[in-house]
């Protein structure tokens, strides 16, 4: 039986990202908090928004408190709430230039055949037209003038078919081609890329995993599961300096999961 190989964190780069503003929305957990302590500890400030006060109150605690993040609840697709965010990072920190379109949303599983279309619209909503919505309100306070970097956190369920959770990869699909069209229209002063996370361990995907982890990750060549640090590292780099001749791209994150099982597994 193959173990279940621990993560080694990826480190940080100190002030790659000094002076630089960024927001990430859905970082209250998982993976938008952890991109949020990557960019706060590559010398970022970062704006953060997401649903609940509370979760945002103890993110902020965990980025080292106002000197470094400002929090702004609210819904992602709803309008007003993302005046309101642009507004108060910027006059918190200064000018935005960086970011990340990480909240999403799946509530529903299994067939297609069955799926509630109210649900689909919902979902299609948050995940798809809220991500430009983001991008249209920055590029609306000059973004476009002054430069800088999208990511937006697709899913390895854009590009393979997801049983359970298809629709989901749909709209994460639809933001894969969503990433391609704005990087073309916003070259050259603004790149705009992508991040598609297969299983990463954390609340919003427990139910993939949970119970069965173990097996899960042995259909992994890399023999584990993602964590939210693994995403973190790649968009860090994607905003970075480091990336300046990238854009129109989804770096799929996904411990080797789309070569299939390693030889072996599954055999016996």
């Amino acid at each position: 039986m193959t173990a279940v190989h621990e993560p080694q964190s990826p480190a940080a780069v100190p002030g790659r990202l000094a002076g630089r503003v960024a927001i990430v929305t859905g970082a209250s957990r998982g993976i938008g908090l952890g991109v949020a302590q990557r960019l706060v500890a590559e010398g970022a400030k970062v704006g953060i928004t997401a649903r609940k006060p509370e979760a945002l109150a103890e993110a902020v605690d965990a980025l080292g408190g106002v000197a470094n993040a400002v929090a702004v609840p609210g819904k992602g697709d709803d309008p007003a709430h993302r005046v309101d965010a642009v507004r108060r990072i910027s006059e918190a920190f200064g000018p935005v230039d960086i970011l990340v379109n990480n909240t999403g949303i799946n509530p529903v599983y299994g067939p297609l055949v069955e799926l509630d279309l109210g649900a689909a619209r919902k979902i299609f909503e948050v995940n798809v037209l809220s991500t430009l919505a983001w991008v249209q309100e920055l590029c609306r306070t000059g973004l476009r003038e002054r430069g800088g970097a999208i990511v937006n956190v697709s899913s390895v369920g854009a590009v393979r078919p997801s049983r359970a959770i298809a629709f989901y990869g749909i709209t994460k699909a639809a933001m894969n081609h969503l990433t391609l069209n704005l990087a073309a229209e916003l070259a050259p002063t603004v790149r705009v890329n992508g991040v598609a996370p297969a299983v990463v361990k954390t609340r919003f995907a427990r139910a993939l995993y949970e119970g069965h982890e173990e097996e899960t990750a042995r259909q992994y060549p890399l023999g584990r599961l993602g964590v939210p640090e693994d995403v973190a590292s790649a968009v860090a780099f994607l905003v970075s300096a480091d990336a300046s001749w990238i854009t129109g791209q989804t770096l799929v994150i996904d411990g080797g999961a789309l070569l299939g099982a390693p030889s072996g597994v599954g055999a016996e």
